[in-house]
């Protein structure tokens, strides 16, 4: 490492420092009121994190930290979880959740084309929040609309697309453990339902631990096996739109690199190829990076810009985030113990 580098990495920990060090405090602060009063600490951290938003404001200079703390150590800390799972739960899982999870995935994005229309937005549109409930929220909204033909309302759509699925993600967070409860839903159940229908992965790992660890592990399984889907989703996209983009044009595929992460974490997890102190540790870590992950993200929350948009696109979304949750819902009823 040159010395110009050294100095870059010590610029680029100042800048990220403060953002980090608050999200780092308000993952204290729940974990405290967690193991003191016996609430979520996943819940406690949102909404602790909720009320410092103002740091994640533009010109704070926590906004680089904050920033950080949301993807990169959310991506490291779920692909650490893949040290909780196995092989064998993955194979106990049945064809019931496989179902669940492409059925939902398949029927959201249909419905969103058809919505969309009867609303009287573009197909593309309906696409674009389609997939964005239907897959993994924000994520997928940028994926998806770095394949779709350029237009004047493109980047506006995808910006209110962000904003409407994180917000609703957080809302989800909240109520749906409470819809979990009030159905007297199994554990293995409960995480089935956040993970086929929250739509980023943050707030399913936060509404899953909030309930158990039981829940927690089969909602991260369940969702990583709806974010895999975007890459063939966004590949086929790419090859209906090709004709309508610049010649030469090179597009790069957002593939969730943590996903592959998490799959090679699970491999070796299963067949003990990591000492059992060494998993407990990581499995620790990633658990600790997730409440500060979600701390981060609460600070990020700002549910007043939702009110922003059009009327309909609002409808939109609303109406594929409760169909998605009532097909889910059906189905997890009529399959699943």
């Amino acid at each position: 490492m040159s010395f110009k580098s050294g100095l870059a990495d010590v610029r680029d920990m100042r800048t990220l420092f403060p953002g980090l060090l608050s999200a780092i405090t308000v993952a204290f602060a729940a974990r405290f009121i967690s193991d003191h009063y016996g609430a979520p600490v996943m819940l406690m951290a949102l909404l602790i994190g909720m009320a410092f938003g103002f740091l994640a404001e533009d010109g704070n200079k926590c906004v680089a930290g904050i920033e950080f703390a949301s993807k990169k150590l959310l991506r490291i800390g779920v692909a650490l979880l893949g040290l909780g799972i196995t092989v064998q739960q993955i194979a106990s899982t049945g064809h019931e959740v496989l179902l669940i999870t492409l059925g939902g995935v398949a029927l959201t994005i249909a419905l969103g084309l058809l919505l969309s229309r009867v609303l009287g937005r573009r197909s593309r549109f309906g696409l674009l929040t389609g997939g964005a409930v239907a897959i993994c929220g924000a994520s997928a909204a940028l994926a998806i609309a770095s394949v779709l033909p350029k237009s004047e309302t493109l980047e506006r759509d995808t910006v209110f697309t962000v904003i409407a699925v994180t917000a609703l993600s957080t809302l989800a967070m909240i109520i749906y453990p409470l819809i979990a409860s009030a159905l007297h839903l199994s554990e293995f159940a409960t995480g089935v339902f956040f993970g086929a229908t929250i739509h980023d992965v943050a707030q399913v790992v936060g509404a899953g631990y909030s309930v158990s660890d039981t829940a927690g592990e089969t909602a991260t399984f369940v969702k990583l096996l709806r974010v895999v889907l975007l890459v063939p989703i966004v590949v086929f996209l790419s090859l209906i739109y090709s004709g309508q983009q610049a010649k030469g044009e090179k597009r790069k595929l957002p593939i969730p690199i943590f996903v592959f992460g998490f799959a090679a974490l699970v491999l070796a997890g299963s067949y003990d190829l990591i000492p059992l102190v060494i998993k407990d540790f990581l499995l620790g870590t990633s658990r600790w990076f997730l409440v500060i992950a979600i701390a981060a993200l609460g600070m990020k929350t700002s549910l007043k810009k939702l009110g922003d948009v059009g009327g309909s696109a609002i409808v939109l979304i609303c109406a594929l985030t409760v169909l998605l949750a009532a097909f889910a819902l059906t189905m997890i009823i009529l399959t699943l113990p």
